[in-house]
């Protein structure tokens, strides 16, 4: 792991898999690793009543059905569809099923306007090609192609990002379960393995770039991910998504309290102004989703221990934050002046103790922007 920039999660907590592989007795569907209560302890985390002898820590943090369906869904014949705003955690789930499922999350295919069938199906190796012809052995085989030989999930990120010539390719692979290659004559045909399924992501703010036909949408079951508005739960993806960071660089940095709380209070704000808004331009162009959250508090880490005296400040975390938010201009800017002016002002008033550092970092740096 030392030498991976970021490890998936088969190799980040594969002592944890090894482990609940071990003692897993319960039913597994297809070529499962686990079985489905061991998946969804695994992504969920352990509780008292599942009287193991050690305890599993939740990686994911969101209501337990959403889970259980995703899981129910991939233990059919039915792909799987996660659709919600940017930073709801849907990818971070998806990688956890495909770990917990296959042990194997990186046979992924990254839906843009130009991938192309071949990134769901096959390419050829051409100088092979040249030398001995058309063969499986000159065939490179894409991700999904992969997961059908070896019976283990593909993933497929931003589905809808993807042009319709592309999701028309991957109904025939959802529906009939296997690949015709046209250009040979024998063994032309992939069939997919038991246990073969698709996760796809899909950006629900992506509306209208390219709609799912119907014939697509029916080979998927959806499971929509919210926005997490729950503060303790927020307040637990934050801290534990810190926690990995500070790891990450060696950081002994601690995050006070008392600025976690400033930092969930001011999006829960913001995200208040948002949804009371009369227009897209009264609207800041983030989706203050819980990801964004997590990106300022690392921007305010980094740069605390860094460039700072190695203690974050209620300072650093509102220039972190106009920083991360103020991305069009004027409009971004105007609108959080607007709320340093009617909203932080008046707290720092009332309540003092960090918001007055963070009224004071704010104006600096939105003065600095502007």
């Amino acid at each position: 792991m030392s030498d991976m920039l970021r490890a998936p999660a088969e190799v980040k907590y594969a002592e944890e898999l090894d482990w609940l592989e071990s003692v897993d007795d319960g039913p597994k569907p297809f070529s499962w690793r686990l079985s489905p209560k061991m998946v969804r302890l695994f992504i969920l985390g352990s509780e008292r009543a599942d009287g193991l002898d050690r305890e599993i820590a939740p990686k994911w943090f969101g209501d337990r059905s959403f889970v259980e369906r995703s899981i129910v869904t991939l233990a059919s014949d039915r792909g799987l569809l996660l659709i919600g705003d940017p930073g709801t955690g849907k990818s971070w789930l998806a990688e956890l099923l495909s770990a917990a499922i296959s042990r194997n999350s990186t046979l992924v295919v990254q839906g843009t306007a130009g991938t192309t069938e071949d990134h769901i199906k096959y390419s050829w190796n051409v100088s092979m090609v040249i030398a001995k012809g058309q063969s499986r052995a000159s065939m490179i085989p894409s991700p999904i192609m992969t997961a059908m030989e070896t019976g283990v999930i593909g993933r497929f990120e931003e589905l809808t990002r993807s042009t319709s010539d592309v999701q028309d390719a991957l109904i025939s692979i959802l529906s009939e379960k296997y690949v015709s290659i046209p250009e040979l004559d024998d063994d032309n045909i992939v069939f997919a393995k038991p246990g073969f399924s698709i996760i796809a992501t899909a950006n629900s703010r992506d509306r209208g770039v390219n709609d799912l036909s119907s014939a697509l949408k029916r080979r998927f079951n959806f499971v929509r991910i919210p926005v997490v508005t729950n503060k303790k739960s927020e307040a637990e993806i934050v801290r534990f998504r810190t926690e990995e960071l500070l790891r990450r660089h060696n950081i002994e940095l601690e995050v006070p309290p008392t600025l976690l709380d400033v930092l969930l209070q001011s999006f829960a704000d913001l995200r208040a102004a948002a949804a009371s808004a009369g227009s897209d331009d009264e609207r800041l162009e983030s989706a203050l989703s819980t990801a964004e959250q997590i990106g300022v508090l690392e921007d305010a880490i980094l740069h605390s221990n860094f460039f700072g005296a190695r203690a974050l400040t209620s300072e650093t975390l509102a220039s972190s934050l106009v920083g991360s938010l103020a991305r069009r201009s004027p409009e971004d800017l105007a609108i959080l002046n607007k709320y340093w002016h009617g909203v932080i002002e008046p707290r720092s008033r009332e309540q003092s103790g960090e918001w007055d550092g963070f009224l004071s970092g704010g104006r600096k740096a939105i003065a600095t922007l502007s």
